[in-house]
C-alpha cells in the first residue's frame, strides 16, 4: 500500500491486521478513514485464507482520538448524520464479519475510536491507554454506536457514568469494568492479540461462529428467545463433522483436529 493510505492492511499467520494510519492526527476518524476501513474489512471477509482480524493503530500513544473535530465543527447537521451513518455501517460490518475480530489498542481509545473497539469481539489494551467517551464535553453524543454497545458491555450504570461525564479511565479500570479483556505492556500487544486469536482458531470454526452469533443476537431478543437460540444452535452443530470429532476426542482423551466441516 502507498504512504497515502490512512488504513494499512497486512496478513500473517492467517490473521489480517488493519491499522489506522493517521498518527499525526491522533488517528482521528474522517470519511476517508472510515471508507478505507470498510474496504479493508471487506477484503478480510472475502479472503478464505484470513481466519481472524486485528484492528490496531499506528503510533505509541493513541489508537484513535475519535471523530475529526474540525470536520464536526464545520459540517452541516445532515453531513454529520451521514458521517455517523457511515461509521455505524462500519462498526456493524466489524461485528458481523463472520470472523473473529480483536481490537489491539496501542494507545488511548476515545469517542469514535472506542466505538470501533466496542464493535470488536474482544479488546486488548496497552497499560498506558486511556479509555473514554468525551463526546458530551464538546456538546455532542456518542453517535457511532457507543450508546448501544457500551451498556451491553459494562451495564447501564457504568455506561451512563462514562457517557454523561465524558471522563476517561485507565486501561486497568476499563479491565475491571469488563470493557477491556486484557491489559499488556506495549511490546506484548500484538503478540498477545495473536496468541488470543490462535487460541480461538484452535477451536472448531463453526462452533466459534455460532457461539458469537448466539451471543450477539441473543442480547437483542428476550431471555427465553435467546435461550432457545442457543439450544437451536447446539442442535445445529450436532450435524457437523467437527462436533463428532470434538466429542470423540474428549471421550478418547486425544487432541481434536477440526476441519471446519
Amino acid at each position: 500500500m502507498s504512504h497515502n493510505d490512512v488504513v494499512l492492511y497486512s496478513i500473517k499467520n492467517r490473521i489480517a491486521t488493519i491499522a489506522l494510519n493517521r498518527p499525526e492526527s491522533l488517528n482521528a476518524l474522517n470519511r476517508e478513514v472510515l471508507e478505507q476501513l470498510s474496504v479493508a474489512l471487506e477484503k478480510a471477509k472475502k479472503d478464505q485464507e484470513v481466519k481472524a482480524v486485528i484492528i490496531t493503530g499506528i503510533g505509541e500513544k493513541v489508537f484513535s482520538a475519535g471523530a475529526d473535530i474540525k470536520f464536526l465543527n464545520s459540517a452541516t447537521p445532515l453531513e454529520v448524520r451521514d458521517f455517523a451513518k457511515l461509521a455505524v455501517e462500519v462498526t456493524s460490518k466489524i461485528e458481523s464479519l463472520g470472523k473473529v475480530v480483536v481490537a489491539a489498542l496501542n494507545g488511548s481509545a476515545l469517542g469514535g475510536g472506542l466505538e470501533i473497539a466496542e464493535s470488536c469481539m474482544l479488546r486488548i489494551a496497552v497499560n498506558h491507554a486511556r479509555i473514554g467517551h468525551p463526546e458530551v464535553r464538546i456538546g455532542a453524543v456518542a453517535g457511532f454506536g457507543g450508546t448501544t454497545r457500551l451498556p451491553r458491555l459494562v451495564g447501564k450504570g457504568r455506561a451512563a457514568e462514562l457517557l454523561l461525564t465524558g471522563n476517561s479511565i485507565s486501561a486497568e479500570e476499563a479491565y475491571t469494568f469488563g470493557l477491556i479483556n486484557r491489559v499488556v505492556e506495549p511490546e506484548n500487544l500484538l503478540p498477545e492479540a495473536e496468541n488470543l486469536l490462535q487460541e480461538i482458531l484452535a477451536q472448531s470454526p463453526i462452533a466459534v461462529t455460532l457461539t458469537w452469533e448466539a451471543l450477539h443476537r441473543g442480547l437483542n431478543v428476550t431471555l427465553e428467545e435467546s435461550a432457545h437460540l442457543g439450544a437451536d444452535f447446539f442442535g445445529l452443530i450436532a450435524s457437523t463433522e467437527d462436533y463428532r470429532t470434538g466429542t470423540k476426542a474428549f471421550i478418547e482423551k486425544t487432541k481434536p483436529e477440526y476441519k471446519g466441516r
